[in-house]
C-alpha cells in the first residue's frame, strides 16, 4: 500500500507541476503529460510478466492511424490524411495526429454523439429535444470542459428543453409513475459505473449492498418534475406538443419502499450509505452532485476512466464497465486508481486522458497474438491483459460516417451539417431495439447479419461512394496521373487502411482483364472493399 500511495503522490506532483509549466509556455513536450503514459506502461508491463505472456508488435503506421481515428473522431482517416502520415518521418507524428484530431470538429461530433446516444438514446423519447442535448454536449466538447462541471451540469439543470439542453436527460428518464426509477439506474451507472438497480427490489446477492441503497439514491430524484406544454395547431386546431421543461416541486418527504417480505420501509437520501448535508435552498439533484463532485474516493471519475479504457481497447477493466465493485474485481486494479488519482489531479481532462491512453504501449500494439499471448482473450471469458490490440466491430454511426468519408462527403459545411446528422439519425433507426426495462435500455442489431449486408450492398451510402461522379474520391484516384498498381493501392489506403497484397493485386488485375471498363473495374473493386469483413471492423 505504501508504494501505491507514493505511485499516487509521484503522479499527483508531476501532473500539478505539469499543469503549471504548461500556463507558462506553450512547449508541445509540456502538453503531452510523458510522466503518466510511462507510469500506465510500467504497469501494463507488470502484468505481462506477472501472467507470462508477451506482447504482439507494435501495428503499422497505417493501421494504428486507421485505429485512433475511428476511435477518437469516428470515422476512418481520409486518404489525404493518410498518405500525409505515410510521409511524415516526425518521431511526433503519432502525438501531432491525436492533438490535430482532438483539435477538429470531428472530435466534438463524435464524442457529442456517444453521449447522446447514452444519456436520451439513439430513440429519441417523446418530449425530448436532441438538438439541445446535443447542443449542450457540443459546447462542452468543444471548450474541453472539466468531466466534473459537465456532469454537475447535467444532474442540476432546470429550465426550457432547447434553451438549456442538459435538462434532456432527466426528461429522457421520466415517464408517468415512474418516480426518479429510471434517472436512479441510470446515473449510478452512467456517472457513477455502479449498477443499483439489482437491488431495487432485494438485497444484492454477492456483496454488502442494501436494498435501502437505491432508494437512498432514488430520493435524490423525487422533487424533480417534468411540465409539458402544448400549442394549437393553427392548421388543424388541435392542441400538438410545444416544448417540455424540468421544474423542481417541494417534495421534503423520505421514500417509502416495500422489502420482499412485504413490510414497509423508509429511505433518506444518502450518497453509498452516506448522509448528506441538506440546504433547504438547493433541489435534492443538486445536493447528489454537490455529493458525487466532493467524493473523496473519487468514483465518478473511476467510473470514467474504466469506460474510456474500455472504449479505445473493447473492454475495461471490469466487464461489463458500468458494473464496478467488490462483486467484480478490476483486471489491472493499480493502473485503475493511478488513472483515477492523474484524472482528478488533471481537473478531469477529457482531451488529456485519451492522449494518455492512445500514446500507450499497449494501444499500438498489433491485433495479431502470437504463440505466447493466445491466452489473453476476453471473448473466451478470460481476463484482458492487453498484450494485444482485441478487434471490434463499427458501430453503426462510425460505418454511416466511414462511408460519408469513403465517398469524400466528410467535408461537409455547417450549413448542410444538420441535414446530414438528420439523414444519420434516420438510416440509423433501422438498427435499433428498445427495450421495457427500469432503464429504458436499447441495443443495436447492427452485427453483419445477411439482412444488413444486402442493405450495405445495395444501399445508398454505399451506391453514392461507388459513384464515380467529379468530386467523388473514386473520381478522385481514378482520373490522378498514376499507373494502375498505384490508383488500386489507394483505393486499399482509402478504404481499408493497408496496402494490397500481392494475392490482393493478382485478383484486381483479372478483375480489370475480365471487365474490359476500367472505370467499372475500379467502381466494382471499391464496392467490394466497402463491403468486405474487413472494413467493418476496427483492428
Amino acid at each position: 500500500m505504501r508504494a501505491l500511495s507514493l505511485i499516487f503522490g509521484l503522479a499527483v506532483l508531476q501532473i500539478t507541476t505539469l499543469s503549471v509549466r504548461a500556463a507558462e509556455t506553450s512547449d508541445y513536450r509540456l502538453k503531452y503529460d510523458t510522466a503518466v503514459v510511462d507510469q500506465i506502461d510500467l504497469l501494463i508491463r507488470q502484468s505481462w510478466e506477472d501472467n507470462e505472456v508477451s506482447p504482439s508488435e507494435a501495428a503499422d503506421d497505417i493501421t494504428w492511424l486507421r485505429r485512433v481515428y475511428l476511435d477518437t473522431v469516428g470515422h476512418i482517416p481520409p486518404l489525404s490524411v493518410v498518405e500525409e502520415f505515410i510521409k511524415n518521418k516526425d518521431s511526433n507524428k503519432y502525438q501531432q495526429a491525436v492533438d490535430e484530431m482532438l483539435d477538429g470538429d470531428s472530435y466534438v461530433n463524435n464524442w457529442t454523439t456517444i453521449w447522446t446516444n447514452l444519456l436520451i438514446g439513439r430513440q429519441t423519447p417523446d418530449r425530448t429535444s436532441r438538438d439541445g442535448m446535443q447542443k449542450f454536449l457540443r459546447e462542452a466538447f468543444a471548450k474541453n470542459r472539466p468531466w466534473d462541471d459537465v456532469v454537475y451540469d447535467i444532474l442540476t439543470a432546470e429550465g426550457h428543453f432547447e434553451e438549456n439542453g442538459a435538462v434532456n436527460y432527466l426528461l429522457s428518464q421520466m415517464t408517468m409513475r415512474d418516480e426518479g426509477v429510471q434517472a436512479t439506474a441510470k446515473t449510478t451507472r452512467l456517472f457513477l459505473g455502479t449498477q443499483v438497480q439489482c437491488t431495487q427490489c432485494h438485497n444484492h446477492p454477492f456483496n454488502d449492498w442494501k436494498q435501502s441503497q437505491f432508494w437512498e439514491f432514488n430520493s435524490f430524484f423525487r422533487n424533480a418534475r417534468r411540465v409539458d406544454h402544448d400549442k394549437i395547431d393553427p392548421n388543424t386546431g388541435q392542441e400538438v406538443d410545444d416544448y417540455s421543461e424540468l421544474t423542481t416541486n417541494d417534495f421534503s418527504g423520505p421514500v417509502f419502499f416495500e422489502k420482499r417480505s412485504g413490510l414497509m420501509q423508509v429511505a433518506y437520501p444518502k450518497y453509498f450509505g452516506n448522509d448528506v448535508e441538506f440546504d433547504n435552498g438547493k433541489s435534492r439533484q443538486k445536493i447528489l452532485a454537490d455529493a458525487i463532485v466532493a467524493d473523496g474516493d473519487h468514483q465518478m471519475a473511476r467510473a470514467m476512466v474504466n469506460r474510456m479504457w474500455g472504449h479505445f481497447f473493447g473492454y475495461g477493466f471490469t466487464r461489463p464497465v458500468d458494473d464496478m465493485g467488490p462483486h467484480n474485481p478490476a483486471s489491472h486494479p493499480m493502473l485503475l486508481e493511478y488513472l483515477t488519482e492523474s484524472f482528478v489531479a488533471s481537473d478531469y481532462d477529457m482531451k488529456m486522458l485519451v492522449r494518455w491512453i492512445t500514446s500507450s504501449e499497449a494501444y499500438r500494439l498489433s491485433s495479431e497474438f502470437n504463440t505466447k499471448n493466445e491466452i489473453d482473450n476476453p471473448a473466451a471469458g478470460e481476463m484482458p491483459l492487453f498484450s494485444h490490440m482485441y478487434i471490434k466491430s463499427m458501430e453503426a454511426e462510425q460505418l454511416f460516417d466511414s462511408l460519408m468519408v469513403a465517398s469524400n462527403a466528410s467535408g461537409m459545411n455547417r450549413a448542410n451539417y444538420a441535414q446530414a446528422m438528420r439523414q444519420r439519425n434516420q438510416w440509423l433507426q433501422q438498427f435499433v431495439t428498445t427495450f421495457g426495462t427500469d432503464e429504458n435500455d436499447e441495443s443495436t442489431t447492427f452485427n453483419g447479419s445477411i439482412p444488413q449486408a444486402l442493405m450495405m450492398m445495395n444501399g445508398e451510402l454505399v451506391d453514392t461512394a461507388v459513384k464515380c461522379d467529379p468530386g467523388t474520391l473514386l473520381h478522385q484516384v481514378v482520373s490522378a496521373e498514376e499507373k494502375d498498381s498505384k490508383k488500386v493501392q489507394l483505393l486499399y489506403l482509402a478504404a481499408l487502411g493497408r496496402n494490397p497484397s500481392g494475392r490482393d493485386l493478382a485478383a484486381v488485375k483479372k478483375l480489370m482483364q475480365i471487365s474490359g471498363n476500367p472505370i467499372s473495374a475500379y467502381q466494382d473493386l471499391y464496392w467490394a472493399l466497402l463491403n468486405s469483413n474487413e472494413f467493418i471492423f476496427v483492428r
